[in-house]
């Protein structure tokens, strides 16, 4: 890559108009009958170094968006770049080096480690496949792994059910990083864990970014959680996205409606806040069969006409955020 071309794009990992649909088959034949639009025509970027945390209801697209980014899935459409190039274009030898600056730790760190395997195995596995390593340097690697994410070194020749939730974590994280990547996705990664133990998880992990220089992109329901990791947070709705913003402005005052119920729903410390939850009538639409016109507007208290019939891109606001809705709050 140029060094123009790394000026001309002030992002790590950019998605341009995206999507990722996934056929409806039917019959003994299989046809397709329709197709679920997972997601639907999502463009954003992350910056080296920051944390970007995306949020919203199941089912919104956000655990595909992260596979696509990781090019697991392959887009339907679109384009995305990592440190400007076209992930979709990179030859089999390309795609497996970027495979090492790109990781992910998932929601349930018992089962995404083989419960058959030494926790040693399963950290070092990594560099058993990409480095060409002996087995004294991985776990001497192993050893400085276990030891940078808080773990008793002298446990490696343990398995994973011998360790807390917590624990497990951790041996999650050391296997994300054993490659020294650039991009981590965090999916749900403590969503499963005590709200205690969540804490010290992602101390852990503002920890290693500011040593590592990680880039994040972290993924979860409680937003609480997200506003303490996050430096900008998107807003996802039925496989696109809705708002994007810096964390403190974005929960100080919300443009789109979605937002603002998503906020309403956290519980209030002080007695003081006296807000009332905002209840969303009806269902979450089929991604199958979206609604026209803005996605939202079945749902959204403030709908009016225009909202109906014509879909509000995704488009600059204020103070470097941006806002998929043709009447904004505030």
């Amino acid at each position: 890559m140029s060094s123009q071309s790394q000026v001309q794009s002030p992002y790590l990992i950019e998605a341009s108009n995206v999507k990722k649909y996934f056929p409806i088959k039917s019959g003994l034949l299989s046809r397709v009958v329709g197709q679920v639009k997972a997601i639907d025509d999502v463009s954003f970027g992350i910056r080296a170094g920051e944390t970007f945390g995306l949020v919203g209801e199941s089912g919104c697209g956000k655990s595909t968006l992260a596979r696509v980014l990781l090019n697991l899935k392959r887009a339907t459409a679109g384009e995305i770049k990592f440190e400007g190039r076209n992930i979709g274009e990179l030859s089999g030898g390309e795609l497996r080096r970027l495979r090492e600056e790109m990781q992910i730790i998932f929601q349930d760190p018992f089962g995404s480690l083989n419960p058959r395997f030494l926790v040693r195995d399963l950290i070092g596995e990594p560099l058993k496949v990409h480095r060409k390593l002996s087995a004294k340097e991985i776990d001497e690697r192993v050893v400085e792994l276990m030891e940078l994410v808080g773990l008793d070194a002298s446990r490696r020749n343990r398995y994973p059910h011998e360790f807390s939730g917590g624990q497990r974590q951790r041996i999650g994280i050391a296997r994300a990083i054993a490659l020294n990547p650039k991009f981590i996705v965090a999916d749900e990664a403590v969503s499963a864990l005590d709200v205690s133990v969540q804490s010290q998880v992602l101390n852990l992990m503002m920890k290693l970014q500011k040593e590592l220089g990680l880039t994040y992109l972290f993924i979860a329901h409680g937003l609480n959680v997200v506003r303490h990791i996050s430096d900008r947070v998107g807003v996802m709705y039925l496989g696109q996205m809705v708002e994007v913003g810096p964390t403190e402005e974005l929960f100080a005052k919300p443009l789109h409606p979605y937002t603002s119920v998503l906020l309403s729903a956290i519980p209030k410390p002080t007695a003081d806040r006296k807000e009332e939850r905002i209840i969303l009538q009806g269902d979450v639409p089929s991604p199958a069969n979206p609604p026209s016109g803005c996605r939202f507007h079945p749902r959204c208290p403030y709908a009016q006409d225009r909202c109906k019939t014509e879909q509000p891109l995704l488009r600059a606001a204020v103070n470097q955020r941006q806002v998929a809705c043709h009447y904004p709050l505030g």
